[in-house]
Parts: C-alpha cells; sequence; structure tokens
C-alpha cells in the first residue's frame, strides 16, 4: 500500500514536471507551425527572457562589463528596482522587439529556402543570443522572484491526505505552472483555429510563395509568431529560472522540449502539453521503478529512448499530421 502511495505521489508530480516541459515545446510547435522549421533558437529565447527579466527588474544597466572594459567605469545599476509585473511587461515589449530585429535582419532574406537552411540560421541564431545575453547581463547565476508562490502546498497535502491517507508533497510553483500552460494552451488553440491570423499561420507553413501569391504578409506572420513565441519563452524562462535559478544552462531545457514534440507532434499545440505529459510522467515512474536496479539517473536518458521507440512506430508524433510526399 505504502508503495502504490509513493508511486502516486511521483505520478503527480511527474505530471507538474511535464507541464514544465511543455512551456518550452509550445513555443517550438508555434514556430514549426509558421515556418515548417525547428526553432533549434527556442531555449535560448527563454534564457533571454528570463536574463532581461532579471536586468529590468533590478535596474541593472545592459552592457555594463563592457562598458565598464571599455570607459574604466564601475557602473552596474541605475540605483532603482521595477516592480515584478511592469518588468514582465517591459520584458514581454522587448521580445516583441528582437521578434521584428530577427524577421528584418534574418527570416525576411530567406523566403523560400530549403528547410535545413533557416534550421541552420536558428542555430546561429542561438548561440549569437547566448552571447548577446551574457554581454548584456553578465554571466554569473541570478535569483528570479517575481512573486510566485513556492514551497510545499499544505492545501494540496491536506487533500490528498483527506483522500488517500497520505499527504502529497507539492510545490505550489509547479500548481501555478500548471493552471497557467493550461490558459496558454486554451489561449492558442482558440487562436490558431479561430482566427484569419490563426488560418494565415498555417497557410504559410504550408508554402511561403502560395501564401505571397493570396495576399498574404509573410512578415507580418513572421513577427507576430516569434513575438508569441517569445512571449511563451518569457513565460517558460519565468517557471525555470524561479524554480532553478537563471544560468545559462537554462538554455538546454531546449533539449528534453525535443522528445516532447516527437512524442506530441511537431504541428499540435494540445501534442505539446500531452507529449509533455508523457515524458514528465514515465521518467519519474521509470526512476522510481526501473532506477534501484540499473543504478539510477535514468532521467537524463528515458526521454530520448521513448522519442527514439515513437520515430520507429509512429514518426509524426500522437497528434501530428501524416505527410506523403508523390514523386
Amino acid at each position: 500500500m505504502d508503495q502504490l502511495l509513493y508511486a502516486s505521489e511521483v505520478l503527480v508530480n511527474g505530471l507538474m514536471t511535464g507541464v514544465m516541459y511543455s512551456l518550452v515545446a509550445l513555443g517550438f510547435v508555434l514556430i514549426f507551425k509558421a515556418s515548417g522549421v525547428f526553432n533549434y533558437a527556442q531555449g535560448v529565447l527563454a534564457l533571454f527572457a528570463a536574463l532581461t527579466l532579471v536586468g529590468i527588474q533590478q535596474g541593472q544597466v545592459p552592457f555594463a562589463h563592457l562598458i565598464n572594459a571599455i570607459t574604466g567605469s564601475h557602473i552596474s545599476s541605475f540605483g532603482w528596482t521595477v516592480p515584478s509585473l511592469l518588468a514582465i511587461l517591459l520584458t514581454a515589449l522587448v521580445m516583441v522587439g528582437l521578434a521584428i530585429l530577427i524577421e528584418t535582419l534574418v527570416l525576411k532574406h530567406l523566403v523560400g529556402q530549403e528547410p535545413i537552411i533557416m534550421f541552420m540560421a536558428t542555430i546561429g541564431l542561438a548561440y549569437f543570443l547566448e552571447g548577446l545575453g551574457d554581454i548584456m547581463w553578465g554571466a554569473d547565476v541570478k535569483t528570479l522572484d517575481v512573486g510566485l508562490p513556492q514551497g510545499i502546498s499544505e492545501t494540496a497535502e491536506a487533500w490528498t491526505a483527506a483522500l488517500t491517507g497520505y499527504g502529497f508533497f507539492i510545490d505550489r510553483l509547479d500548481i501555478w505552472a500548471t493552471v497557467i500552460a493550461a490558459l496558454l494552451v486554451a489561449a492558442l488553440v482558440a487562436f490558431s483555429q479561430y482566427t484569419k491570423q490563426g488560418r494565415a499561420m498555417r497557410a504559410v507553413a504550408d508554402d511561403h510563395q502560395a501564401a505571397l501569391s493570396v495576399g498574404i504578409s509573410l512578415r507580418f506572420i513572421w513577427v507576430m509568431v516569434w513575438s508569441i513565441a517569445g512571449f511563451v519563452a518569457l513565460v517558460a524562462g519565468i517557471m525555470w529560472g524561479t524554480k532553478s535559478g537563471v544560468q545559462f544552462s537554462l538554455s538546454l531545457i531546449a533539449l528534453k522540449a525535443l522528445p516532447v514534440l516527437m512524442l506530441g507532434g511537431f504541428t499540435s499545440i494540445p501534442g505539446a502539453i500531452v507529449g509533455g505529459l508523457i515524458i514528465g510522467v514515465g521518467e519519474k515512474l521509470f526512476e522510481f521503478y526501473v532506477g534501484p536496479l540499473v543504478g539510477g539517473a535514468t532521467e537524463a536518458w528515458f526521454a530520448y529512448v521513448l522519442a527514439l521507440i515513437f520515430l520507429v512506430f509512429r514518426p509524426q508524433g500522437l497528434f501530428g499530421e501524416r505527410i506523403i510526399e508523390r514523386v
């Protein structure tokens, strides 16, 4: 009985972890639906957004290290702090500005190019943004606090104790992440399916030139989609940065989002959530039951093995579209 209760707690925490993975995967799905390209830079977008949010919150001077090195000065901050809500809004505006720059300097020159060319461009963009974030805000580990509750939820512990006789230890931050992810998914699905811009986004993904020929502004769609992906990256950056600190390893969460996309499908917004939940629950339960038998550390590779199995038997994922090419 105790083993079953412990497994139930592991399952619940796996669901919460899966939601965190899904927040990152959502950004990948949005870019893929608009361009048909896997955006390697999405994880770095989450890092850059989190770095910018902390910098604005703390009133840090951008490029302070560079300015000090050139001028010999010792400036570091403006001497004030910015409220969390205002800092989030300002960071969102920065991400929109970044989307405009990406479209103007990179994407508009790649219209009609092969997907591999655009994929390589996102790799270069990822390393550029990582270096830019380092120069702008510094490479030290930062603490991010936007007022989200953290720690074990006494309410969840009391409810689970009443239902099962055993109180589950659930982080309040994970509960908030679940609620926010559910709202994001609902909004993004509604936008994609029921708005003119959402339909135009899908048309652009199918064929750039055909979309241009019927009057769809490719540049507007790309700016819009990269702006939304930047906002999703900001939300993911807030959650992951609050949980583990804002550090450059944060960009590596993109690697865990890849198997999530393989399971859910690269073109499905709900699939990103379902794939994240499967990965989160699967790796936690696998570590709980099998980990002790093989020496542990199974969470580092379980997701990729599961994704490999899906690639063999269902390469389009659970919710992805089957693509048939006639030659």
